[in-house]
């Protein structure tokens, strides 16, 4: 939940200032955590370090991050699991001797007996934090070895749960040692110096190369030397077989002149959708996980967050265009479903980044039944494709805002094209349909573009009155049910209004008697003749309690006047109402967020990727 990064350069041939790689690289990861921060250097054999509670930039104007000298330097972004944000408890921490400083993103869930038993053997802790067991612990193993990587490897050993460590020390001035066990790492590969980091964009700027770290690797990089050993088995890794080339560019990874991030990636969305339709097409795996699907007895997708919202919808679609039933579930409550697994059903796991830890725990529960697994994810070599099967892979590029956008809508446009290339084999559907749906799908970008343009500078009148509110109801039926689902939670988690999604004929059971006037119930309606006719019952419904009714519907409908807000959808099929629908319910959520003044690229409590249960 946390970010890292650490750089080792040679000055003599690399042309970069440390403290201000890791500081830029920290200004990228600030989406992983951002209540406290801090950087350690090693200079002139002493180890210095800086850090307090707050965002990078106000840290930077009070202890200058960028100005920390030294040829090795390690960062933190932190976000709080142990511990409340403060400056005490804020990375990187040091051992009693001042000569060890740790930074470390994951949960160690047995530091309880480890700081037991150290304080048993003389050691003073200063933190509330769990990572602080880590440089302690190095050093009581350093008094027994007198060698600093076999003092880390022992500490690794004694540390249950998830964790990417990096650690430097005056003892040996030219290393970052680093561990990884269910966090993300990866090494950026230099010439004259290497770089250590939780993610791609905080290295981007500096190299393109990159070693994509497995679970039980540990190791330590120098200016011009990786070192990497696998725990399991206790060999070296030939790191050389596992350097891919990143294909995203820094302005990829960067606001282009856009005020956040969030708004940058719903307007990536027209472009994104072109390169995943293009991907999806020509990708053989979509056979191959068709063919699973066909011979598994049950099937079962899962994700968190907004992922889950697109597993949903691909249950919903499947039943209607696959007639064959998904059973579909958020990711931590795998417990439940595991029970009843075995060998001949199938698994598909959806998460953007790779590393969530509630599909990843869901994942290895029920591979350990014997179930084929399947993922769907945006970030190649992650953990999830890593331990999967069989990995679809969409395009969204790298995706900073933590409110997700183009990569639901990615993955949507992934699920739909699954859905049919089932729908087709299994004879649900005939050929000629299942062309129609592909050419469908091939029009998404135009679409999307569509929406945006009409409807952002009513999405942004609309959220000056919607700033105002405390709660509204999302409401849709069928195949719009997950998609007023993900516009409630756009709404919650950037905006903080109480926005609480339905099936809208569950409305009267209840919700309903929330509703008075000027409330606001904001309508997703699919372009189906059918459920228009349906839904217009509960339009009735919130209008006769003076409810403010807003839609989001085809330029088609015959319900515009209805409505007191419409936002107009480009007409098209069914089939793409969480993609042509889904950009409103981003804009209307983000102009909300701005207009209360809040930044919606960094909620409180939240983060990007959820590395932690």
């Amino acid at each position: 939940m946390c970010g890292i990064i650490g750089i080792v350069l040679d000055n003599n041939s690399a042309n970069i200032n440390p403290g201000t790689a890791v500081f830029h690289g920290l200004i990228r990861l600030e989406y992983r955590g951002y209540d406290s921060a801090g950087v350690a250097s090693v200079s002139r054999d002493k180890l210095i370090i800086l850090k307090g509670k707050g965002r990078i930039s106000e840290l930077e104007k009070k202890l200058c991050f960028s100005c920390i000298e030294g040829d090795v330097v390690i960062g933190h972004t932190r976000w709080a699991t142990h511990g409340a944000p403060s400056d005490i408890n804020a990375h990187p921490h040091s051992d009693c001797s001042g000569r060890i400083a740790v930074v470390h993103n994951g949960v160690i869930q047995n530091y309880r007996e480890l700081k037991k038993m150290l304080i048993q053997k003389g050691h003073v802790f200063k933190s509330e934090t769990d990572t602080e067991v880590i440089p302690h612990l190095v050093e009581e193993f350093y008094r027994e070895t007198n060698d600093v990587f076999k003092a880390f490897v022992k500490t690794i050993k004694m540390l249950e749960g998830s964790f990417a460590i990096a650690l430097i020390t005056v003892v040996e001035p030219d290393k970052i040692f680093f561990a990884k066990k269910d966090s993300p790492l990866i090494i950026g590969i230099g010439n004259g110096f290497n770089i250590i980091a939780s993610d791609i964009p905080a290295l981007l700027e500096y190299t393109r190369r990159i070693i994509t770290l497995r679970d039980n690797w540990i190791g330590y990089i120098t200016p011009n030397e990786i070192h990497i050993i696998d725990l399991t088995n206790n060999e070296n890794v030939e790191w050389s077989e596992y350097v891919r080339i990143v294909e995203w560019s820094l302005e990829d990874a960067t606001r282009s002149g856009y005020p956040h991030y969030m708004l940058k990636e719903i307007h990536e969305q027209p472009r994104v959708l072109k390169e995943t339709y293009y991907g999806i097409r020509e990708d053989p795996v979509i056979a191959e996980t068709v063919d699973r699907m066909i011979n598994s007895r049950n099937i079962y997708i899962t994700g968190a967050g907004t992922s889950y919202h697109a597993c949903l919808y691909f249950s919903i679609l499947m039943n209607i265009i696959g007639r064959r039933t998904i059973i579909s579930f958020v990711s931590s409550e795998y417990q439940v479903y595991v029970k009843a697994v075995d060998e001949q059903d199938l698994l598909i796991v959806v998460s953007q980044s790779g590393e969530t830890m509630d599909s990843l725990k869901a994942l290895r529960s029920f591979k350990e039944r014997g179930v084929r697994t399947i993922a769907i994810s945006n970030v190649v070599d992650s953990a999830i494709p890593r331990e999967c099967e069989l990995t679809i892979y969409t395009r969204a590029g790298p995706e900073i805002g933590v409110a997700a956008t183009k990569t639901f809508t990615t993955q949507t446009l992934t699920l739909t094209w699954l859905a049919i290339a089932y729908s087709e084999s299994t004879g649900s559907i005939t050929r000629i349909e299942a062309d129609e749906y592909r050419k469908i799908l091939g029009s998404s970008s135009e679409l999307v573009a569509k929406t945006i343009s009409w409807n952002e500078i009513s999405c942004k009148e609309l959220a000056k009155w919607l700033s105002e509110r405390r709660d509204m109801y999302y409401l849709s039926r069928s195949i719009g049910l997950p998609i007023a689902m993900e516009g409630a939670l756009k709404m919650k988690e950037i905006a903080y209004i109480h926005a609480e999604a339905y099936p809208a004929g569950e409305s009267k059971h209840g919700p309903i008697a929330l509703v008075e006037e000027d409330y606001p119930v904001l309508f997703i309606i699919p372009e189906q003749e059918e459920l228009e006719k349906i839904l217009l019952g509960n339009i009735q419904e919130m209008k006769a309690r003076n409810a403010v009714v807003i839609g989001v519907a085809s330029e088609n409908t015959g319900l515009s006047d209805q409505f007191n807000y419409w936002f107009k959808i480009p007409s098209s099929h069914w089939l793409l109402t969480p993609i042509t629908h889904t950009p409103v319910l981003q804009l209307l959520a983000y102009y909300t967020a701005v207009e209360k003044g809040f930044d919606p690229d960094k909620p409180r409590n939240l983060a990007k990727t959820v590395t932690v249960e």
